[in-house]
């Protein structure tokens, strides 16, 4: 795979937006400045966006190594928004390739990079969103899942998601409107779901106490 190209495979469209750098002003920084920097926030939004640690990490790891790869040709200026853009445009370009084969599972002890983050206890409570929202929003379509976590996880303007995101204002606006509807759905199913289930546990424990009595 050529991580530089940015016309050819659907993993380069990640990279399409990249310019040629400024070269003789600007010194890339190493692997481990890159991941120290902005490592949290990658793999926040990509568990957001994948909804469970194994495809987060993945994810994360396979950003990192194609900001690594592409860091000759890259324009300083919009780092951040540049790694927005590749972890998303990967995350969707994961859903299509998934849609269309069936992956078999990785075995346990398959290599991987060695994480350079902090304690597992402090990524979850600072990534994990409430447990019914994160399931409803998991039940989004890609297109809308990304732009409303985008949106309303982290707080891209619309013309900043709509560079993330390769389209325009309208699609948008579209996107964030219609994924909203759907999470709001989503979430006030789960909300009732969960609702009667504690009322049946409640019921269930009750009789056993009788039972006890």
């Amino acid at each position: 795979m050529q991580a530089g190209s940015a016309t050819t495979t659907p993993e380069s469209s990640a990279v399409a937006t990249v310019l040629p750098g400024d070269g003789a002003d600007w010194t890339p920084p190493s692997w481990d400045e890159i991941v120290r920097e902005h490592g949290d926030r990658v793999y926040r939004l990509a568990y957001r966006l994948t909804g469970n640690p194994h495809d987060a990490e993945d994810l994360t790891q396979e950003t990192f190594i194609r900001v690594f790869r592409s860091l000759a040709s890259y324009k300083p200026g919009t780092f951040e928004g540049w790694l927005h853009r590749i972890t998303t445009n990967l995350f969707l370009d994961m859903v299509r390739r998934r849609a269309r084969v069936r992956m078999e599972a990785l075995p346990d002890d398959s290599d991987r990079i060695p994480g350079q983050g902090p304690e597992p206890e402090v990524v979850f409570s600072e990534t994990h969103l409430d447990p019914l929202l994160q399931a409803a929003l998991d039940e989004l379509a890609p297109e809308f899942r990304a732009a409303v976590v985008l949106c309303d996880v982290e707080g891209l303007s619309y013309e900043e998601i709509g560079a993330t995101l390769g389209v325009k204002l309208g699609t948008v606006r579209s996107r964030i409107h219609r994924g909203r509807a759907a999470l709001r759905s989503a979430l006030e199913r789960r909300r009732a779901e969960a609702a009667e289930l504690d009322a049946l546990v409640g019921v269930r424990n009750g009789l056993t106490v009788e039972a006890a009595g």
